[in-house]
């Protein structure tokens, strides 16, 4: 019996789109586990949103910090990238033995974009179809103080609402994140740091303890698949 493990996220730059992809790499090495990646649409009109900050933060004179010209244009070029990633459905998640969310840092929160998904999938708090599955996080922000744990852990909160059994990334398999140096990734889950203006990219460290995460979340989805502890 092959066992399905799920990996939704939301991107808007690319680098939740790239710690995916490492992510599904680590899920597919284990025998017996295939992954599936599906992508939370934007909301209706993004680009009135992104323009509008832009407009806002040019009459601030704070636009040459963050490059806001440059961050429309990535923005457009990675949803374009992403478009033949198929959209999440609630189905997916019935289907999936495990799932990993993944979502860049809003103010240390989720994005509403995932919010909204989230509250739709709130009728699997009455039905149980997602309790028992294994679960995991990743997320990005613009800096190591940037808040990339408190939305880990935030996050964490509506998944134990719906049954999910959280999955962490432990010191002992991880010694990449023991260290002084500037990187993502915690006991909470993997994160990347993309920069105050969006243009760092996530290093091997961070692509490594992605696709450890992966392999984590397909071996205790292939253990619970085999042994139905909830059924």
């Amino acid at each position: 019996m092959l066992t399905k493990v799920l990996i939704i996220y939301y991107s808007a730059f690319g680098h939740i789109a790239t710690l995916s992809e490492a992510i599904a790499k680590g899920v597919d090495r284990v025998d017996g586990v295939t992954s599936k990646l599906v992508r939370i649409p934007e909301f209706e009109d993004p680009n009135i949103r992104i323009v509008n900050q832009r407009n806002a933060e040019e009459e601030e004179g704070l636009a040459k910090h963050f490059k806001l010209t440059k961050r429309i244009e990535d923005y457009k070029e990675v949803q374009h990238e992403q478009a033949s990633i198929p959209v999440a459905t609630m189905d997916d998640l019935r289907d999936a033995d495990g799932i990993i969310w993944g979502f860049p840092t809003y103010l240390g929160s989720m994005p509403g974009q995932v919010k909204s998904f989230l509250d739709q999938a709130g009728q699997f708090c009455t039905t149980g179809e997602l309790e028992g599955k294994p679960t995991a996080l990743f997320t990005s922000t613009g800096s190591i103080h940037g808040g990339h744990e408190a939305t880990l852990l935030n996050s964490l909160v509506p998944l134990l609402h719906l049954g999910l059994i959280f999955v962490g990334l432990p010191y002992t398999e991880n010694p990449e994140y023991l260290t002084d140096q500037a990187i993502g990734c915690s006991p909470y889950g993997v994160s990347t740091l993309a920069g105050p203006d969006g243009s760092r990219t996530p290093v091997v460290e961070e692509l490594t303890m992605a696709g450890r995460l992966g392999e984590r979340v397909a071996r205790v989805a292939k253990a619970f698949t085999i042994a139905q502890p909830f059924a």
